[in-house]
């Protein structure tokens, strides 16, 4: 039977969906992000799946989501998107130390993945932490510096961009130390996934393929980086894309 089990990491609110035997076992773990706007509970049918094939699934709330939701308005909590982003970076070796504390991940197999502002994190993560094993990006971009420009553009067309210029440069700075795109030698190799609608509108294809087209050449075995693309799909994961990425940890956790 699968359990799922609510849990404060160092003050994360996270689901860990676990078969209940295994509870008390070290087991390969999956940390998976949701996205901007959406909460910790709605990936459980990807936890469930990968629990079945004996990983230890968590799912934390990244800042200003599900049960660290505060009274914001809509366009601060849009102005606050890189923070979360980067916050969850910091929380994700938070998490890894607890779980090391409690010797819970078993030979060091430890994964990450995430959809939308979870792939993003996914991607920034990748460039601080070599101990992450195996990834899997769903609809985000790993051209985080890029991706920031054309926010900011957007809401500086509509009026809507109440922060000062240096404030945006400053930010620009801060995520080029974490932009996957400008460090892909920082992958050294370990299995990485994309998976990503041909028509989305909100994160832009191109952002991933681009990317894996040139990352993929620093690759020694090409089976370990693969891109699935899906036509006429817009910002939402498929059934496929959730069974691929299941079958992506099986394959390489």
């Amino acid at each position: 039977m699968i359990g799922i089990y609510k849990e404060n990491i160092a003050s994360i609110p996270s689901l860990i969906i676990v078969k209940e035997q295994n509870k008390q076992k070290a087991l390969p773990v999956v940390v998976y992000f949701h996205g901007f706007t959406s909460a910790k509970e709605h990936n459980l049918p990807i936890a469930y799946l990968l629990a079945e094939k004996g990983y230890r699934v968590l799912l934390p709330d990244s800042k200003y989501h599900g049960e660290r939701e505060i009274e914001m308005s809509a366009i601060k909590k849009q102005i606050s998107f890189w923070d979360i982003v980067l916050q969850n970076v910091k929380e994700l070796g938070i998490i890894k130390e607890y779980l090391d504390e409690q010797k819970l991940i078993l030979d060091n197999r430890f994964g990450v993945a995430g959809t939308s502002m979870g792939g993003i994190t996914t991607t920034a993560s990748l460039t601080t932490y070599p101990w992450i094993k195996t990834a899997a990006v769903l609809m985000g971009s790993p051209k985080i510096t890029t991706y920031a420009k054309t926010l900011v553009d957007s809401f500086q067309k509509e009026g809507d961009l109440p922060v000062s210029e240096a404030t945006i440069d400053e930010l620009y700075k801060q995520l080029g130390q974490y932009d996957l795109s400008k460090q892909p030698e920082k992958l050294d190799n370990r299995p990485l996934l994309f998976w990503h609608g041909e028509s989305d509108p909100v994160v832009p294809f191109d952002h991933s393929y681009t990317f894996y087209e040139t990352a993929s050449k620093l690759y020694d075995n090409p089976e370990t980086i693969r891109f699935i693309k899906e036509k006429n799909r817009g910002h939402k994961v498929s059934r496929f894309a959730t069974l691929e990425t299941v079958k992506w940890f099986e394959a390489h956790l």
